[in-house]
């Protein structure tokens, strides 16, 4: 039966049951998601040199625990682990902020030279001027706002405007790469080998005013991140709809992509240019929600599992050796990035 040969009250039934299999599944998704990242915090809590066992644990995170389980756990473990899921929760928003607003999944901050225009301008601040901190986040963010500006001229009013953004992208990436082996080559031994770690992206020695930071910056911008979720799908009709509905294109257009470049810059301040999840994550969240939705909120919570969970690689995959995360999650990339390629059978990346 066709819906004009419907009843009103069948096609709001039917309306009604598609909504709440829709809920239904978000709410399956979102507790998966969230048990995932509860189960790796327990184990990255719990696991290295200094094991806890659960009983332990338990009782450390509840203030009595001895004086060397209390610095472990609060001092070196978990700055690291509240770090990879604020970080990996931004990424994810990032990556579904710009492939929602470009409508193409390889529309993420790395791949658009976002991370590497941040990279370029942390890097400049920390080998040529000499300064960390609050200095270092301000220049990755002007730095990564410079290359969403040369994208939007890029693709502003053209219909392969998405296409056009994705190759300028790749070519700021490649000339970003350029610029900071340039810096990387004439800087001191020592100064170029703690930028090389910062590059590769580490969550290693976290202390908790880092974590903070990136925690203001998140809820500081989610106000914009929820208007996004909302008025995001209505862009992605058109202009000339959303119009119709009163809402305004370019501004839910420069909202996203400000709000995107001040997550990958925060995070690419004190963490590096973490690659890869801001791809990933919206990339797995809308397949798992089934119904085409933007999935900001989904986006963020597949970001932290991935990160959290790249993170116990790199640190324990190697018995006795620890590496950055930056290293896992860009291997973890490259295997999606093909697998992405080799299944879109023609359609449009």
């Amino acid at each position: 039966m066709s819906a004009l040969s419907m009843s009103p009250d069948a096609v709001a039934g039917s309306v009604a049951h598609v909504r709440a299999r829709v809920r239904r599944r978000r709410r399956i998704v979102v507790g998966v998601a969230l048990i995932a990242v509860l189960l790796a915090a327990v184990v990255a809590l719990s696991v290295g040199d200094y094991p806890l066992a659960p009983a332990d644990l338990w009782r450390t995170l509840w203030g009595g625990g001895e004086r060397l389980q209390n610095y472990v756990v609060f001092q070196v473990r978990m700055p690291r682990l509240a770090m990879a899921v604020l970080v990996g929760a931004c990424l994810g928003v990032a990556g579904a902020l710009l492939q929602s607003l470009l409508g193409n999944p390889l529309a993420s901050p790395d791949l658009l030279g976002i991370s590497g225009g941040a990279g370029v301008a942390a890097v400049f601040m920390l080998l040529v001027v000499g300064v960390t901190g609050p200095a270092l986040a301000f220049a990755a963010f002007v730095g990564g706002l410079a290359v969403a500006a040369f994208l939007l001229l890029a693709g502003h009013r053209r219909a392969d405007g998405g296409f056009r953004l994705i190759m300028a992208g790749v070519g700021i990436a490649f000339l970003c790469s350029s610029i900071t082996g340039y810096l990387m080559v004439r800087a001191k031994l020592q100064l170029a080998q703690d930028a090389l770690v910062w590059l590769t992206g580490s969550l290693s020695a976290t202390p908790w005013w880092n974590v903070l930071t990136v925690l203001v910056v998140g809820v500081v911008a989610l106000p914009a991140i929820v208007a996004c979720a909302r008025w995001l799908p209505i862009v992605q009709m058109g202009e000339a709809t959303a119009a119709s509905l009163g809402v305004r294109s370019g501004t839910v257009r420069l909202t996203a992509v400000i709000v995107a470049v001040l997550l990958v810059a925060v995070t690419c301040a004190f963490t590096g240019p973490i690659s890869f999840i801001s791809l990933c994550a919206p990339a797995i969240a809308r397949p798992l929600l089934g119904h085409g939705a933007v999935g900001i909120g989904t986006s963020a919570l597949v970001g932290a599992v991935l990160l959290t969970g790249a993170d116990l690689v790199a640190q324990f995959a190697i018995p006795g050796h620890s590496v950055p995360v930056g290293v896992i999650t860009g291997a973890l990339g490259a295997v999606f990035l093909l697998w992405l390629l080799a299944t879109s059978k023609g359609r449009h990346l």
